[in-house]
């Protein structure tokens, strides 16, 4: 289906607005007519006679036809805004709703920045099509059919040679459109381009900087700033053909219009008042003539802009997003997996592994960089699905879980805790919606983050700006945890949560990831093998298979991987 006809049917959700909107567009093209018939009239009858006492009623006649005009415009442009609004909201409604709704590895292959330009320009670019497109658009072709009627009720002949640029104007339409899609999906991802890298770079100005990269990055941005300029050219160039050209074809209209008429009225065949009333209704017929040609320009580059908008809405959602079954109650959290195995596209990630986590222990994931212990992480999660094998939470089998319910039972502490750019309180109630200030404050002081919370300026209402750029990285990561903690969830998942931060950081971390890991079925990637000593069991991972398994002594006597690890982990603490 067209994108076009797809953005029209969300119109269809407000019959009222549209009807109301249509009805006035009627009468104001109505009320149009009132001056050429007056100005007729009056140069007919009213003057020639010197009939006085009628001139000035109908000259008020004549200016209450503009102000009912512009009387309904207003009214016009209220019930525009207000549909426009609504679509718009709905529109942006339902693409942030399937965003919201797309597996993680839809993500993994898109930019940051040409998803917002989705979100916020090319919604917005859409707009120009419901509202000018639909509403003037509409407007201009009544207009067009009302005058048209009226031309050819005061002569057929002379309207007959008035309207003969219409089939050109629709054939340079025609010509001009055929071939323009392109042009304008060009300029709309060149922009989205231009905006990805502005999202990146403003995101890692710290780097940049770090790295004295300025004079390289804004060498980057001019040259995808020039691409958005070609790309804008090349449109310009044809609108600057297609436009004047359409200009001309129109004005021949009332070339036509003076000679035949003007012939007609020498051959004493037409009447000087219905001369000057064909000047009159012929600018009226021929101004949304060309209004029609700039909103065919604003259409093409809509369209190019609602392709990008349902290339979104098209894709296929997150299956099991919020169907399927739900895990037994209460959630005990034994978790197995059963000789699973991932390939992330054609690369082999995870190589039948076989796993298994009493309620209540404590897994480690241990081994080199890229064995595959996020991994494991993710699968569990399903933030991506396993290639074979499965994986079961109390002997359910989590592919028919609804993800909505698997989720709400995992709490997640990453290795580079995400805040937003919001409040302390705001990050945290996003485990718990209907926490109290009691419960947030019991969670903060269990991860060792009350301490420094009540030194904040505002306390739980101070912004920790985007990304939490205001804490250090081990505050951030106390918030982490006690966001965990505030969930209260039966499964927790901890990667690498003590990673670069200093002693002292660590210890305050470790303290309290000891209250969160207390009666819950855990795992946790180390970075650092001293904070696993404790743990139940203990997998080895590299290349993507379990090489070893056991708890610390076991592995240390066992003199493998894992001792080897440890040795120059312990090593490099000394």
């Amino acid at each position: 289906m067209s994108s076009v006809v797809r953005v029209f049917a969300y119109l269809k959700r407000y019959p009222t607005l549209a009807s109301g909107q249509l009805l006035c567009a009627v009468l104001m093209t109505l009320a149009l007519i009132i001056f050429p018939e007056v100005t007729g009239h009056v140069t007919r009858d009213i003057i020639p006679n010197k009939k006085f006492d009628e001139f000035i009623p109908w000259v008020l006649l004549a200016l209450s036809g503009f102000f009912l005009r512009e009387l309904l415009n207003g009214l016009r442009i209220i019930l525009n805004n207000v549909f426009e609004q609504k679509v718009i909201y709905d529109v942006r409604s339902d693409l942030y709703k399937k965003i919201q709704r797309l597996p993680l590895n839809w993500f993994d292959s898109r930019r940051t920045g040409d998803i917002m330009t989705r979100v916020i320009e090319d919604v917005t670019a859409m707009e120009r099509v419901l509202i000018d497109g639909v509403e003037q658009g509409l407007v201009a072709v009544l207009q067009i059919l009302i005058i048209g009627t009226m031309l050819y009720l005061n002569d057929a002949t002379v309207a007959m040679w008035a309207t003969i640029p219409v089939p050109l104007l629709a054939l340079s339409a025609w010509l001009y459109t055929r071939n323009a899609r392109h042009r304008y999906k060009a300029q709309r991802e060149a922009t989205s381009d231009m905006n990805a890298l502005l999202h990146d770079n403003l995101s890692g100005v710290r780097q940049i900087k770090a790295y004295t990269s300025e004079e390289a990055e804004h060498k980057r941005f001019n040259e995808f700033s020039n691409r958005l300029r070609k790309a804008t050219l090349k449109v310009m160039r044809y609108w600057a053909m297609y436009s004047p050209g359409t200009s001309f074809i129109a004005m021949t209209g009332y070339v036509l219009v003076l000679a035949f008429g003007g012939w007609r009225v020498m051959q004493g065949q037409m009447e000087h008042d219905q001369f000057l009333k064909f000047f009159l209704y012929i600018s009226l017929f021929y101004e949304p003539v060309g209004r029609l040609h700039q909103l065919n320009q604003m259409a093409l580059s809509a369209r190019a802009a609602a392709d990008r908008v349902f290339e979104i809405l098209d894709t296929e959602d997150e299956p099991n997003a919020t169907t399927g079954d739900h895990l037994p109650r209460p959630v005990k959290a034994h978790v197995r997996f059963e000789d699973v195995s991932f390939s992330y596209g054609d690369t082999p990630t995870l190589s039948h592994i076989d796993l298994d986590a009493q309620p209540g222990e404590t897994i480690a994931l241990v081994g080199p960089t890229g064995a595959g212990k996020s991994t494991i992480v993710s699968l569990l999660t399903r933030f991506y699905e396993c290639s074979a094998g499965r994986i079961t939470v109390d002997g359910k089998d989590i592919s028919g879980l609804a993800k909505s319910d698997l989720r709400s039972h995992i709490g997640y502490v990453t290795q580079e805790p995400f805040l937003f750019n919001g409040t302390v309180r705001e990050n945290l109630v996003l485990a718990d919606r209907t926490a109290s200030d009691e419960e947030i404050w019991a969670a903060l002081d269990a991860s060792n983050a009350g301490h420094f919370v009540r030194k904040l300026p505002e306390g739980l209402d101070t912004n920790v700006g985007e990304r939490g750029v205001k804490l250090s990285g081990g505050e951030k990561q106390r918030l982490s945890i006690a966001r965990a903690l505030l969930k209260d969830p039966p499964i927790l998942l901890l990667d690498e949560a003590t990673s670069a931060v200093d002693n002292e950081t660590e210890r305050l971390i470790q303290q309290a990831l000891d209250r969160l890991l207390e009666q819950r079925t855990s795992f946790v990637i180390a970075h650092r093998l001293s904070t696993v000593r404790n743990a139940t069991r203990i997998y080895v991972l590299d290349g993507g298979s379990v090489v070893e398994t056991g708890t610390h002594d076991e592995l240390m006597a066992f003199n493998g991987l894992y001792a080897e690890l440890a040795s120059r982990d312990f090593a490099e603490e000394e």
